[in-house]
């Protein structure tokens, strides 16, 4: 059974790109989005497509990754319910820079541009709401990038991990977590801004400590130890 237009508008209100907005702005979204779903492993959209249209999330989570020229994966980030999706494309309609796959069963609320921009042009708080909301994205990016880039190259990787684990568990981080970045050192290097020579003496540091350790292609990160170990860092930095 398709749900209320008030139980959508109250669905909507979870997610921080909406929730400052008013009950008819609210209405007229609800009535606008679609309700869809997807199966585990599932492609959302992949890079270069030329749909538009942003997804809302309501249950599961999505990959979101870029091919390497190597042919592997590199994971950009993890998104989950009350996050969004696909809203550049909304906005520019542009083709879509990333992969999304979905990773078990995923539900979303889906806008479709022509929706949007219809109501956009006769309410100025819709679009007022995504300004906001992408100002929020820009400035927790630039700090996340500025805590990694001025640092030494065992802090770097520390909070790049750290960073990495927020994206996928959110700050409510576990004790223990297992990473597998899907890409290799040498791609971690150019991230960090760094060789690969120092982005390894640095991981076996930071493994000395028992902050990480490994098994096979993945990370087990003890999360006490690499908070303790950012604190120290930013300390001496």
């Amino acid at each position: 059974m398709a749900a209320a237009k008030g139980d959508v508008a109250n669905e909507l209100l979870g997610f921080a790109v909406f929730s400052g907005l008013d009950p008819s702005s609210l209405a007229q979204l609800a009535a606008a989005v679609t309700r869809r779903t997807w199966h585990s492993g599932a492609s959302i959209f992949l890079r270069g497509d030329t749909e538009t249209h942003l997804l809302a999330l309501l249950d599961g989570r999505v990959r979101l990754s870029l091919g390497t020229p190597q042919g592997k994966e590199l994971v950009i980030r993890h998104l989950g319910a009350g996050e969004i999706l696909g809203e550049m494309a909304l906005l520019d309609g542009r083709p879509r820079s990333a992969d999304a796959t979905a990773v078990g069963q995923v539900t979303a609320l889906v806008l479709h541009s022509d929706r949007f921009h219809q109501i956009a042009a006769t309410n100025p708080a819709v679009p007022m709401a995504f300004a906001r909301y992408l100002c929020g994205l820009l400035r927790d990016t630039n700090t996340q990038m500025e805590s990694i880039a001025l640092y030494e190259m065992p802090a770097r990787i520390v909070r790049f991990v750290l960073y990495t684990l927020r994206q996928i568990h959110g700050e409510a981080l576990p004790d223990e977590a297992t990473l597998r970045l899907g890409f290799s050192q040498s791609e971690l290097a150019s991230i960090i801004g760094a060789t690969r020579p120092k982005v390894n003496r640095a991981l076996q540091d930071i493994m000395a400590t028992g902050a990480l350790r490994r098994e096979g292609d993945a990370l087990v990160c003890n999360i006490p130890a690499l908070l303790d170990l950012a604190e120290e860092y930013g300390e001496l930095a």
